[in-house]
């Protein structure tokens, strides 16, 4: 991953945190809860009304993902 393409999402990100603050307060009450076996469920809807859903359980090897982001 190119370092520079890291330094150009940082407006973006800043730009998404400051119209959805409701999103970063939701996956981090998340993470604070997730434990092995926990599991994240995604569901899109398209403005056509296109619906799409996943789900993942969460592993121990997660976890460490989980977990650094935690302390970020």
């Amino acid at each position: 991953m190119n370092p520079m393409n890291l330094l150009k999402l940082k407006p973006l990100v800043s730009g998404f945190r400051k119209r959805h603050p409701k999103a970063e307060k939701f996956v981090k009450a998340a993470l604070q809860i997730a434990d092995a076996g926990s599991v994240a469920e995604v569901k899109f809807t398209t403005s056509q009304g296109k619906t799409i859903v996943t789900n993942i359980k969460l592993t121990q090897e997660d976890m460490e993902l989980v977990n650094a982001v935690k302390n970020l």
